[in-house]
C-alpha cells in the first residue's frame, strides 16, 4: 500500500480534510486515519465499528483516530485498544502531530481557540471527478440537538484571495467542478476584513476563475440566503442548480424548541422564490424525525414539508439524544417512534423523487463523469454507466476497463469531464442515458 488509509464518515467537510491528512501523512504506509462523526449517536457507533475492523483486518497498522467524535470525547476512543493516537480537528492537519512516540496518546487542544482556518489546505478531491474546497470551519449557532459546534468550535472563513488561488490551481489540474463547503457555509465572512458575504466570494470565484465551468455549494441556511446570492442562484449558469438546505423539521414549534432561526412559512417561501426562478433547480434538505416533544401532529407538518419544499434529495434522520446538548434534556420520542417517523419521511422523499427522475426523462443533462462511467447531472441527478447510443444494455464498467473504454466509445466522455446526456429511463433512483 502507498500512503495511508483513510476512513472517512460524515460530512463532505470530512472528506475535504482527509484528503488533506493524505497529503501530509502520504508516505506513512503503517498508517488507518479514521475520520469521525458527531452529528448523531448513530455515527459514532459507526466510528467504532470502522475502528474495529480496520485492526481486524491490519492488525500491525498504527490507527489514529480524529474528527468532530474524537474532537468531543477524546477519552473514549483512547479507551480502545485497537487505537494508537487520537488527534483534535485542529491538530488532524498538522503533520507533525501524526508522527509516533510523542508521549501522550490523546493530542487534542481546544477548538474554541482556534480562530482561523489553514488557507494551504482549503482543498481535496473526490473520485479524480469534483474538487472540494473548504472556505469555512465552525459554527457560532447552538442549535438544540447539536454537538457540532463543540467539535468545530467558533466560525471562521478562508480569505477570497486564497480560495481563488486555489480554485485557480484547481482548473489547471483539470477539474471542472468544485464544491464550496463549510460547517455553516452561510455564515462565511464576518471574521474577515470588509466582512464579505458567501454571494461576494461566490461571484468574486466566477469572476476571477472564468475557466471554471462549475461550481457547486454545500448546505446552506435558508435564512441567510440573502439577495445577491439569491440572484447568482437563480441567474449565473455556472453555478449548479442544486440547492441543500438545513431544513431539519416542518413544525414552528419543533423549529423554535430547535433553536433554529426560520419558520415554515420562511423556509416554504425561499423555496417557492428559487423555483419560481430557475424552475429547474433541485432541493435537498436535512430533515430530522422524532425530536423531543414531537407529536403526531408536529410530524406530520413535517412530513408535508417534502411535498411543500418539493424536495427531491433528502437527507433523513432519527434524532438521538447527544449528551450536553439541550434537546437531550427534553421529554424524548420513543425510539421506536422515531425511526418509524423516519421510515415515513424516506418513503415520502423518495416517491417524490421518484415523480421528479420520471419528469427528467427525454432532458438533455450535462453530466460530469465519474469513475464508474456514470455521473451527476447539474441538479445532482445521480446517472447510471453510460451507453452507447448503438448498445443494448446499461453495463457497470471495471474501473480497470475505464480510461480504455472512455477513449474509445465515448467521445470526450473522461473521468471528471462534462459530457450532454439524453435521459432515456429511470432505474430505482438513477436516471439511465446516453451521451447526446
Amino acid at each position: 500500500m502507498s500512503g495511508p488509509e483513510i476512513i472517512t464518515l460524515g460530512c463532505r467537510l470530512n472528506i475535504a480534510e482527509s484528503e488533506a491528512m493524505r497529503a501530509i501523512t502520504r508516505d506513512a504506509d503503517d498508517l488507518v486515519i479514521v475520520n469521525s462523526c458527531a452529528v448523531t449517536a448513530e455515527a459514532v457507533r459507526h466510528t467504532r465499528q470502522a475502528i474495529r475492523r480496520a485492526h481486524r483486518e491490519r492488525p500491525d497498522a498504527r490507527i489514529v483516530v480524529t474528527g468532530c467524535a474524537a474532537q468531543i470525547e477524546p477519552g473514549s476512543f483512547a479507551a480502545m485498544p485497537e487505537v494508537s493516537l487520537v488527534l483534535g480537528n485542529h491538530e488532524k492537519l498538522d503533520a507533525a502531530a501524526f508522527l509516533p512516540d510523542q508521549g501522550d496518546r490523546v493530542r487534542v487542544s481546544d477548538i474554541m481557540a482556534v480562530r482561523r482556518t489553514a488557507p494551504h489546505l482549503v482543498s481535496s478531491f473526490a473520485d479524480n471527478s469534483r474538487a472540494f474546497v473548504e472556505v469555512q470551519n465552525g459554527c457560532d449557532h447552538r442549535c438544540t440537538f447539536c454537538v457540532i459546534p463543540q467539535g468545530r468550535g467558533n466560525s471562521r472563513s478562508v480569505p477570497a484571495g486564497a480560495v481563488i488561488d486555489r480554485i485557480s490551481a484547481l482548473v489547471d489540474a483539470g477539474y471542472r467542478e468544485v464544491v464550496l463547503t463549510g460547517v455553516d457555509l452561510t455564515s462565511y465572512g464576518p471574521d474577515l476584513p470588509g466582512s464579505p458575504t458567501l454571494g461576494a466570494l461566490v461571484e468574486r470565484i466566477l469572476t476571477h476563475v472564468p475557466a471554471l465551468p462549475r461550481l457547486r455549494l454545500s448546505s446552506l441556511d435558508s435564512v441567510e440566503i440573502d439577495e445577491r446570492l439569491f440572484a447568482l442562484l437563480t441567474e449565473e449558469p455556472r453555478l449548479m442548480p442544486h440547492l441543500h438546505l438545513s431544513l431539519q423539521a416542518g413544525d414552528d414549534m419543533v423549529l423554535k424548541r430547535m433553536k433554529r432561526r426560520h419558520d415554515r412559512a420562511q423556509a416554504v417561501a425561499i423555496v417557492g422564490r428559487l423555483k419560481a426562478a430557475r424552475p429547474e433547480i433541485a432541493i435537498g434538505a436535512d430533515i430530522i424525525a422524532g425530536f423531543p416533544t414531537e407529536t403526531d401532529a408536529m410530524f406530520e407538518n413535517t412530513l408535508a414539508l417534502i411535498d411543500d419544499c418539493d424536495i427531491v434529495h433528502a437527507h433523513v434522520f432519527p434524532y438521538s439524544p447527544r449528551t450536553g446538548t439541550p434537546a437531550a434534556r427534553m421529554p424524548q420520542v420513543e425510539r421506536e417512534v422515531a425511526k418509524a417517523r423516519a421510515r415515513r419521511l424516506r418513503e415520502a422523499a423518495a416517491n417524490r423523487q421518484g415523480r421528479w427522475l420520471k419528469s427528467l426523462i427525454g432532458s438533455i443533462q450535462h453530466v460530469l463523469i465519474e469513475r464508474d462511467g456514470g455521473g451527476h447531472a447539474g441538479n445532482f441527478a445521480r446517472i447510471m454507466p453510460l451507453r452507447h447510443p448503438g448498445e443494448s444494455g446499461n453495463p457497470a464498467f471495471r474501473e480497470a476497463d475505464l480510461d480504455t473504454k472512455r477513449e474509445s466509445r465515448f467521445r470526450g466522455n473522461d473521468v471528471g469531464g462534462i459530457l450532454d446526456v439524453k435521459i432515456t429511463d429511470v432505474d430505482g433512483n438513477r436516471l439511465i442515458g446516453a451521451p447526446a
